[in-house]
C-alpha cells in the first residue's frame, strides 16, 4: 500500500489514459469483437455462474491494469480477512459477517475473540424446528387454526432480499402459505394485505434489528389493533426477529418465537441469516432454504479463493469500476431475462447504492473519485419496451443481462413461429446485448444505432435455490469489491438518518397538532407549513 491517494497513483493515470483510447474508432465494440478468442478470454465461470465480458469495453492492458489494481488494493486477501471476522465496519467498530450466516465447514469464525459459529449454528437450529412444526400444525394460531398467510413487517434490508429470493423460489412454494411483505408505513399498503389474508390464519414476523424502526413498529400497532378488533391474542401470532435484549426480545412482550439477528450483519446482507430464514423456511421449508445457503457459500469460497483473473465478482467489481470512474457512465441497469428475478433489481438498488454511495474514506477523508452508480432495472423482455429505447439511441449506460438456460415451468412447450417461449426470450436475451455492441446504419438518422454501448451476460442453469444463492452472493462480493478498491465503507449507512431526524420533528408537530386542533403550525419553514396544512 502507499500514502498516495487512489487518483494519486501511476496505475490509476495509466487507467486514464486508457479510457481516452477507448474513445478511439479503433476501439469501438464492433472492432473489438472481431478479435479472436475474444469471448473466451473475456469470461469466467464462477462455480456454476457463467460471468461474460466480453461486450465490456476493455482489452488486454485494460484487465491488465485493473489486475493490477485489484493486487494493489489487496482485494481478496481484504475479503478473506472478512470472512475471518476483521472489523471492516471501521465507523461502527464491528466486523461484517454475512458469510458465516451460509457457512458449513468447520472452520471458526472470530468476532472480538469470541467464535460465532455456535450462536448462528443455534439460531438454524431453532428456525428448522420451528418452520417445521408450523407445518406439522404442531404451532397454531390462537384459534387452533394453522397458519396460512406470513406477513413480513419489516422496511430495507429487513425485507428486500427476502423478497427477491422468494419471488425468484415462488415455483418452489409448496407449504401451502402465501408469503405477503409489509414495508411501508402508507396505510394503504397495510390495508391492501389485510384484505387478501384471515385473520385466524396469519402469522406477523416483525423484522427489525432495534425493535425501533418508526415504520416497522408503526405497521405492527396497526397489526396488534387488527387481530385485538378480531378476538385474537396478538402474541400467538407475532414471531420478531430481532437482536439481543431489544424491546422485541422482551419477555414483557412476548411472542410465538424471537430469533436473533446480530450486529455484525447489516441489513442489506442479511437475507441468509435469521432476517430470511425464517420467512422463506416456513414460505419454501428449510431444506430449500439451506440448499439457497450453500449456494451462497459456494460463491463466498469462489471470491475468496479464486485468482483474480477467474475471480467472477471481483472481475464485475474492476469492471464497474472501470465503467464508473473512467469511461464515466454513472447508472447500471440490470435486467434478467427471467420474471422469477422481478426483484433483483430492487434489491440490488440497496445492496449497491446504500453500500456504496459513500463521500468519505476509511481514514474520514473526502473520496477524489465518484463512489457508487445508479441501479436500476425491470425483467427482459419487458424491459425492451420500458427504456430500451434510451439504451439503444439515448444516454448509454451499462447492463448486466441475466439469462436462465432452463425455465421454472418447462412443461409449457406450445410453439409460434417456430419457437417455444423460452426460446423466443432467449432470442432477445442473446440479440439486445448484440445490437447494443455493434450498432447499425440505418438509411435515416433516426434509424442508426451508435452502438458501442457494453453489457455483461451472466447465466445460469436453472432457478434453483442454489443458483439464486450464487447469484445472491456475487452481487454481494462484487458491492464489497468495489467498495475495497474505494477504501469506503460498504457497511454503514449514515446517509438515511439526517431525514430520519427531521420526520421526527415534523411527526412531534403532527402529534401536538392531533392533540389540539388549535395548535399553530411552526413558522420558521413556509414550505414544511403549506404541506402540513394539505395532510390536515
Amino acid at each position: 500500500m502507499t500514502d498516495l491517494t487512489l487518483t494519486q497513483t501511476p496505475l490509476w493515470r495509466k487507467l486514464a489514459a486508457s479510457a481516452e483510447k477507448m474513445a478511439l474508432p479503433d476501439y469501438h465494440l464492433s472492432q473489438l469483437l472481431k478479435k479472436k478468442n475474444r469471448f473466451e478470454q473475456y469470461s469466467v465461470s464462477a462455480g456454476r455462474l457463467f460471468y461474460d465480458y466480453s461486450r465490456q469495453r476493455v482489452d488486454e492492458q485494460v484487465m491488465g491494469y485493473l489486475l493490477e489494481l485489484a493486487e494493489l488494493r489487496g482485494l481478496i486477501k481484504k475479503f478473506r480477512d472478512m470472512m475471518s471476522g476483521a472489523h471492516v465496519n471501521e465507523t461502527e467498530k464491528r466486523a461484517a459477517l454475512h458469510t458465516a450466516a451460509r457457512q458449513f465447514s468447520d472452520t471458526p469464525v472470530y468476532d472480538n475473540g469470541r467464535n460465532v459459529m455456535s450462536e448462528i449454528k443455534a439460531v438454524r437450529e431453532k428456525i428448522k424446528s420451528f418452520t417445521e412444526a408450523v407445518h406439522k400444525g404442531d404451532i397454531r394460531g390462537s384459534t387452533g387454526m394453522p397458519f396460512r398467510d406470513i406477513v413480513v413487517v419489516g422496511i430495507g434490508g429487513s425485507y428486500l432480499g427476502t423478497e427477491f429470493i422468494a419471488t425468484a423460489l415462488e415455483g418452489l412454494a409448496d407449504k401451502g402459505v402465501a408469503l405477503h411483505f409489509l414495508s411501508n408505513v402508507d396505510i394503504d399498503n397495510f390495508g391492501r394485505i389485510v384484505s387478501r389474508i384471515v385473520a385466524e390464519t396469519t402469522l406477523w414476523i416483525v423484522i427489525s434489528k432495534s425493535y425501533t424502526t418508526m415504520e416497522t413498529i408503526a405497521n405492527l400497532n396497526q397489526a396488534r389493533a387488527f387481530m385485538t378488533e378480531r378476538g385474537l391474542k396478538p402474541e400467538d401470532h407475532l414471531v420478531t426477529v430481532t437482536s439481543k435484549g431489544s424491546p422485541g426480545d422482551d419477555p414483557n412482550n412476548p411472542a410465538l418465537a424471537t430469533f436473533h439477528m446480530f450486529d455484525y450483519i447489516g441489513g442489506r446482507f442479511s437475507a441468509t441469516s435469521a432476517v430470511g430464514g425464517v420467512p422463506l423456511s416456513l414460505y419454501l421449508g428449510w431444506d430449500r432454504f439451506e440448499r439457497l445457503l450453500k449456494g451462497a457459500e459456494e460463491m463466498d469460497l469462489h471470491a475468496a479463493s479464486a485468482p483474480a483473473p477467474q475471480n467472477g465478482p471481483l472481475t464485475a467489481a474492476l469492471i464497474g469500476i472501470w465503467n464508473n470512474n473512467f469511461l464515466r457512465y454513472e447508472t447500471q441497469g440490470i435486467v434478467a431475462y427471467a420474471s422469477a428475478l422481478s426483484r433483483l433489481a430492487p434489491h440490488i438498488q440497496q445492496l449497491y447504492m446504500e453500500s456504496n454511495g459513500k463521500a468519505v474514506t476509511l481514514k474520514g477523508l473526502p473520496v477524489d473519485v465518484k463512489t457508487g452508480v445508479i441501479v436500476f432495472g425491470e425483467p427482459g423482455t419487458n424491459a425492451q419496451h420500458s427504456f430500451f429505447q434510451l439504451a439503444h439511441q439515448g444516454r448509454p449506460f451499462p447492463i448486466d443481462f441475466i439469462g436462465v438456460r432452463r425455465p421454472q415451468y418447462d412443461e409449457y412447450t406450445a410453439t409460434f413461429k417456430g419457437v417455444t417461449n423460452h426460446q423466443e426470450l432467449w432470442a432477445n436475451l442473446i440479440a439486445q446485448s448484440q445490437a447494443l455492441a455493434m450498432g447499425s446504419s440505418g438509411e435515416r438518422p433516426a434509424r442508426s444505432f451508435p452502438g458501442n454501448r457494453p453489457s455483461a451476460t451472466i447465466v445460469l442453469d436453472d432457478l434453483s435455490p442454489e443458483n439464486i444463492g450464487r447469484l445472491l452472493s456475487f452481487y454481494e462480493a462484487r458491492t464489497v469489491f468495489e467498495a475495497f478498491v474505494w477504501d469506503i465503507n460498504p457497511f454503514d449507512q449514515f446517509g438515511v438518518e439526517l431525514g430520519k431526524t427531521m420526520a421526527s420533528d415534523i411527526r412531534n408537530e403532527i402529534a401536538r397538532k392531533n392533540e389540539d386542533p388549535d395548535y399553530i403550525w411552526d413558522n420558521r419553514d413556509p414550505i414544511r407549513r403549506f404541506y402540513l396544512n394539505q395532510l390536515f
